[in-house]
């Protein structure tokens, strides 16, 4: 059965009014990643970087929402994530 796992920078501050959130470096996430890779007995299938807009907004899921807004009258922040493709 194909499985996927995603590997997110996590949110260190929330962002506030007039200031961006803070989050983990990318390099966290591939630290995380390769570990996870090492403990585990799976059937590694790709890798990928994955980009998409306000996956910390609250109105949002996540890695996981399969459908993420964006809007022209507010700002948009893009995250960076990794995501594993595996079998077991």
């Amino acid at each position: 059965m194909l499985k996927y796992r995603d590997f997110v920078p996590k949110q260190i501050e929330a962002p506030g009014v007039l200031t961006p959130g803070v989050h983990e470096s990318f390099e966290a996430a591939v630290i995380a990643a390769n570990e996870w890779l090492a403990n585990e007995q799976i059937q590694l299938i790709s890798m990928e970087t994955v980009v998409l807009p306000n996956i910390w907004s609250r109105w949002e899921e996540g890695s996981d929402d399969a459908s993420i807004g964006t809007s022209g009258g507010t700002p948009s922040r893009w995250h960076q994530f990794l995501r594993c493709w595996y079998r077991d």
